[in-house]
């Protein structure tokens, strides 16, 4: 197994962020199970640049990408190939973000929240967003209905199950663990954030 570049753990109820030149690999481990992953893709060149989960929608004609899919960025550009799934194969691409408003309705006050976290991830990062994107919401189990609502069911990811993702420009991904109990099992556990070299293509027969 190769050995990762860079490394970043996400604690539960918490955010991480890395840098991915193009080419390299971005893994998104679910370490304990059942655990959504709130992913961004903000180019390190332009950060007005990054992944547009409405865009990637109306690009591929899809609700998610199907692997070897892509998603697209707020200029019509591909930031991220998706490009290997362990895990049952849930993921969402329609939700916004929770935040500290949405639990305050809950009667939840001052709760973790993945808008928060973001914004304090890309502090750290150097990049400065007046408005927090829409995510991807990796292994999170929302379907929509014929009816047009969504089914709220538990994130089936297993511990150990992963994404990988190809940087399609040099990027920075952040991710936050999600925070909401209800499609988490009951708790918000870590994730594991890493970046690997390219692979190398495979030689065509002549």
């Amino acid at each position: 197994m190769a050995k990762a570049i860079e490394t970043t753990i996400i604690p539960g109820f918490g955010n991480g962020f890395i840098h991915a030149k193009k080419g390299m690999t971005v893994r998104i481990t679910d370490l304990e199970g059942h655990q959504v992953a709130d992913t961004w893709a903000i180019s390190t060149r332009d950060h007005e640049e990054y992944l547009s989960a409405a865009t990637t929608r109306m690009l591929t004609g899809r609700m998610f990408p199907e692997l070897k899919g892509v998603f697209m960025t707020t200029c019509d550009r591909p930031i991220l190939t998706f490009t290997r799934d362990t895990s049952p194969g849930f993921h969402d691409m329609l939700f916004a973000s929770c935040c500290n408003a949405l639990y305050a309705r809950r009667g939840h006050k001052n709760h973790p929240n993945c808008r928060d976290n973001y914004f304090d991830a890309i502090g750290r990062a150097g990049i400065s967003h007046a408005n927090i994107p829409d995510p991807v919401n990796i292994f999170q189990n929302t379907p929509p209905r014929p009816d047009g609502s969504f089914q709220y069911g538990v994130t089936m990811s297993q511990a150990g199950d992963y994404v990988e993702l190809r940087a399609e420009m040099d990027c920075i991904v952040v991710v936050t663990a999600c925070s909401s109990e209800l499609i988490n099992a009951g708790v918000s556990t870590p994730l594991r954030l890493e970046t690997f070299k390219p692979r190398p293509k495979a030689k065509t027969k002549k």
